[in-house]
C-alpha cells in the first residue's frame, strides 16, 4: 500500500480515536451532572448493572492477563481473539456504565467511613487513567489489527498496564461502594 494512503488512514484513525473518547469522556460528565432525564419508574435490572459492571471488569482482567501470557508464547491468533474479546466486553461495560449513571441516583461513600480516603484515591485513579487509556486502546487495537507490530508494541507498553489497573481497581471500587448501593 502506498505510504501516504497508510499514513492518511492512521491519522484519520488518529482523530477518530480521539473523537470517540472525547465523546465518552462528555457523556459521563453530562451523566454525573444528572442533567439528562430520568424515568419516574426505574427499570427492576438497573441495580444489578454494577455488578454486571464489576463481573465485566474481572473477566476484563483476566483475559487481559491470559492475553498476555499467549503473546509471550508468540501465539499471535489467541492474542488477537482474546483481546477483541477484552475490547467487546469493556464496550459492554461502556454501555451499562452509562445507563446505570443515567438511571440510578448516585451513590456515595460514607463520609464518616475511615476508608474513605483509600476509597477516594482508589475511585480518582481509576476514572482519571479509564479516560485517558481509551484512546490508546483504541490506536493500539487499530495499530494490532493493521499488523503494524512495532507501533502496536511501542503503544500497548503504555495501555496494557493502565488498562489492568483500571478493570481490577474497577472491581476494588465496586466491592467497597457495593454496600451503600439502594436495593
Amino acid at each position: 500500500m502506498n505510504t501516504t494512503i497508510q499514513e492518511n488512514r492512521d491519522k484519520l484513525f488518529f482523530r477518530i480515536a480521539i473523537g470517540i473518547s472525547v465523546v465518552v469522556l462528555i457523556a459521563v460528565i453530562i451523566l454525573n451532572r444528572k442533567i439528562l432525564p430520568v424515568p419516574d419508574v426505574l427499570p427492576s435490572w438497573t441495580y444489578f448493572l454494577p455488578k454486571l459492571n464489576a463481573i465485566i471488569n474481572a473477566t476484563c482482567s483476566v483475559l487481559l492477563i491470559w492475553s498476555l501470557i499467549e503473546i509471550k508464547k508468540k501465539n499471535i491468533q489467541n492474542h488477537k481473539a482474546i483481546n477483541l474479546t477484552a475490547f467487546g466486553l469493556s464496550s459492554l461495560f461502556l454501555v451499562s456504565y452509562v445507563l446505570y449513571h443515567w438511571l440510578a441516583p448516585e451513590t456515595s461513600y460514607p463520609i464518616d467511613n475511615p476508608n474513605r480516603p483509600f476509597y477516594l484515591i482508589i475511585l480518582s485513579s481509576h476514572i482519571i487513567l479509564a479516560a485517558l487509556v481509551l484512546p490508546l486502546i483504541l490506536i493500539s487495537f487499530y495499530r494490532g489489527l493493521q499488523m503494524q507490530v512495532a507501533l502496536h508494541k511501542s503503544i500497548v507498553r503504555f495501555a496494557y498496564p493502565i488498562w489492568l489497573y483500571v478493570t481490577i481497581t474497577g472491581v476494588i471500587v465496586y466491592l467497597m461502594i457495593s454496600p451503600y448501593y439502594p436495593n
